[in-house]
């Protein structure tokens, strides 16, 4: 059985669970942004962007770095691969169990249509 970090995987999911969060990811991949246009172009205040971005850095997908009153913020070094891993872990799960239900629906549907043949 694959070994998660569990913190790490929390850490990651609650900052991508927000979807201000998700949109300041997609912004940055497009190209670095300062706090205040962050701020902007999601309608909020610096407070709430700071906060935000905060959780991002804590999780590792953000960095910043501050020259003279101007907070940069491009994304960080770190991948989702064990994020990733997971989820298709997951996914894999899921598929077998829908491929048994459709199995066993299946099964019941010919056993109906056989009954059915039966009562006439």
């Amino acid at each position: 059985m694959v070994q998660y970090d569990r913190a790490r995987l929390d850490t990651s999911f609650a900052a991508l669970s927000d979807a201000t969060r998700r949109g300041v990811l997609e912004q940055l991949g497009r190209a670095d942004a300062s706090i205040t246009d962050l701020a902007e172009k999601f309608h909020m205040t610096l407070t709430g962007m700071k906060k935000h971005v905060g959780v991002l850095e804590k999780a590792g997908l953000v960095t910043t770095e501050k020259v003279g009153r101007v907070r940069t913020c491009k994304l960080g070094l770190r991948v989702l691969e064990e994020e990733a891993a997971w989820i298709e872990r997951h996914r894999q799960l899921w598929d077998a169990r829908f491929n048994e239900l459709d199995k066993v629906v299946e099964e019941l549907k010919r056993k109906e249509k056989v009954d059915g043949r039966n009562k006439s």
